[in-house]
């Protein structure tokens, strides 16, 4: 079998991919994952914390609930439908932490949990933070003359 005809029979072979559904699918459950945080936000501002302390308490809250869910073995169920709709908010890096800690609790906290935890995020944490040290250099340099 020649290479042509090998992939002529993959591309029989596959299954088709309802890219319509799925992208209908990201969005309106992503939406619903903002407007989540969003009844959050006002929640929290009803409550009288101002706009930016109400930000970060519904971010950390969608946080918590990712994780939670996650836990629960519920948030993989979600992204099964949603595909990127459930990568793309706040919750995605949540359950990108989470997600490799549940996985690998049985070899232990420190070789399963604590190694295995950043596996995923860790590369985004690291350049994150070394970024915003070397922007935080650069300000404060600027700043100087």
């Amino acid at each position: 079998m020649t290479e042509k005809q090998y992939g002529r029979l993959v591309k029989e072979m596959s299954p088709k991919s309802p890219v319509g559904r799925d992208c209908f699918n990201a969005f309106w459950i992503g939406g619903l994952i903002c407007v989540l945080g969003q009844l959050l936000m006002n929640g929290y501002g009803a409550l009288g914390m101002e706009k930016e302390q109400a930000g970060t308490a519904a971010s950390m809250t969608l946080v918590a609930l990712s994780a939670l869910l996650t836990g629960l073995s519920v948030y993989d169920d979600i992204a099964k439908h949603a595909g990127a709709g459930t990568l793309v908010p706040i919750t995605g890096f949540a359950n990108s932490i989470a997600a490799p800690a549940v996985e690998f609790k049985t070899e232990g906290f420190v070789l399963g949990v604590g190694a295995k935890m950043f596996t995923i995020a860790g590369p985004v944490l690291v350049y994150g933070v070394s970024a915003s040290v070397v922007y935080g250099l650069i300000y404060w340099i600027t700043t100087l003359f």
